[in-house]
């Protein structure tokens, strides 16, 4: 039975004929209509080539059915602070902390002609499209992947792809459901596929995936910072990266395809743990999409609201939308990051500073053993900064005792955060 019925009017998302938020007594006007998301694009993930190598983090052997079914039961409490919608890849993502080659992984449900959908993949997706179905989420569904691309022998084989799963949700009955045809088609992976690579070549996959789908909405996002004309306008909803951008690079990437006047929903589903991104989101009335590898995307993932990031991004969703939330105490709102645990592979840890109000801060020194080991400058926070979304691991050795986080805020405060280990 369909509990969950999304509908697009213009700019704005419904579920069952109501603006989303809007049934919720006491939120902000401005929110009603947008779709908050994550990225948690490991929901259905399995790795037939090398399942033992996610023995970690404290869990023991890969079992892909008990990661969907920790997924579905995480769903509720992101409900609570407004997650509307999450993205999940019949392809997967890239573990990007974890693993160096991502052509070793072998995560994809189509056969190499593209004619054959995995009843495993497909088993696992069904519970969480009508699981989500169940309590009023949406499921942004991306096909292809990058990495996973050279997995389908070629064009004819890609359209097949996109016409089974397309088929698939089709079939199902699904009405919570936005198809994203390729994960930032423009990725150099899909050289292999000129018609997923080019603008032109994604924009038909998008015609014929609505086609084929009954209708259902479809679009395709870039990489970070880009939003082509072309393919935004045969789409329902322009998805968009926030990857590597600053709030007034963000800003200027969404008012690119403002000025374009479509009259279409704009959805960022993919931009990193820098959830100031959210300010420019609600000012420009559009939709936002956090994403953790730490905690989301780096397998097995931990599909709850953890401490630190996920906790502070859930706050500053909930609160943005006018959803009531307990306040978090002054003394909580830094996290010294990284050091949980089961948060560790062999004897590597990504280590960083969580901050509920990231602008506040002016820099963040980090010391090992009393020693200075790095300065961030920029949310969110890595002491080996790479980019917005990665950062490089620091090798724990035996003689780690302590590790120190001091923040300067702009007002000049000091604060300290120490690790015994």
């Amino acid at each position: 039975m369909v509990k969950t019925s999304l509908d697009i009017q213009g700019t704005d998302f419904f579920i069952n004929g109501k603006k989303i938020y809007s049934e919720i007594d006491g939120t902000k006007p401005d929110a009603h209509g947008l779709l908050m998301n994550a990225r948690f694009i490991q929901g259905i993930f399995d790795d037939k080539a090398h399942p033992e190598r996610y023995e970690i983090f404290g869990y023991g052997e890969w079992d892909p059915e008990a990661n969907t079914d920790r997924l579905i039961q995480a769903l509720p409490e992101w409900y609570d602070y407004g997650l509307r919608a999450i993205t999940v890849g019949l392809q997967g993502g890239g573990p990007v902390l974890t693993v160096d080659d991502w052509s070793t992984i072998d995560n994809n449900p189509f056969g190499p002609d593209g004619r054959s959908f995995d009843s495993a993949y497909a088993g696992r997706l069904d519970r969480l499209l009508r699981a989500a179905d169940a309590i009023g989420m949406v499921i942004i569904v991306s096909y292809l992947y990058g990495s996973q691309a050279p997995r389908l022998q070629d064009g004819r084989a890609v359209r097949n792809a996109v016409i089974g799963a397309s088929r698939f949700l089709r079939e199902g009955n699904y009405t919570n459901v936005i198809i994203e045809v390729a994960n930032e088609h423009d990725l150099p992976g899909f050289q292999v596929h000129p018609i997923v690579q080019t603008a032109e070549g994604i924009a038909t996959l998008i015609d014929l995936a609505r086609a084929e789908s009954g209708g259902l909405p479809v679009g395709s996002s870039g990489t970070g910072n880009y939003a082509n004309k072309e393919v935004a306008d045969a789409s329902d909803v322009i998805l968009i990266h926030g990857n590597g951008l600053t709030r007034q690079g963000y800003y200027n990437l969404i008012k690119k395809a403002q000025n374009w006047n479509m009259n279409k929903p704009i959805v960022c589903n993919e931009d990193s743990p820098r959830f100031t991104h959210l300010d420019v989101a609600f000012q420009t009335k559009t939709s936002w999409g956090y994403y953790n590898n730490h905690t989301k995307q780096d397998v097995p993932a931990d599909w709850g609201i953890t401490p630190g990031e996920d906790t502070y991004f859930a706050q500053r969703m909930a609160t943005g939308i006018g959803i009531p939330v307990e306040p978090i105490a002054p003394e909580n709102q830094y996290y010294f990051q990284g050091f949980e645990p089961h948060k560790i592979q062999g004897n590597k840890r990504w280590i960083r500073l969580a901050s509920l109000h990231p602008e506040k801060v002016n820099t963040v020194e980090y010391f090992r053993n009393g020693e200075p080991i790095g300065i961030a400058y920029e949310e969110p926070f890595y002491p080996d900064y790479i980019t917005t979304w990665i950062q490089k691991p620091i090798l724990i050795t035996p003689e780690d005792k302590t590790f120190k986080a001091q923040i300067t805020q702009l007002d000049g405060e000091v604060i300290e955060k120490i690790i015994e280990l």
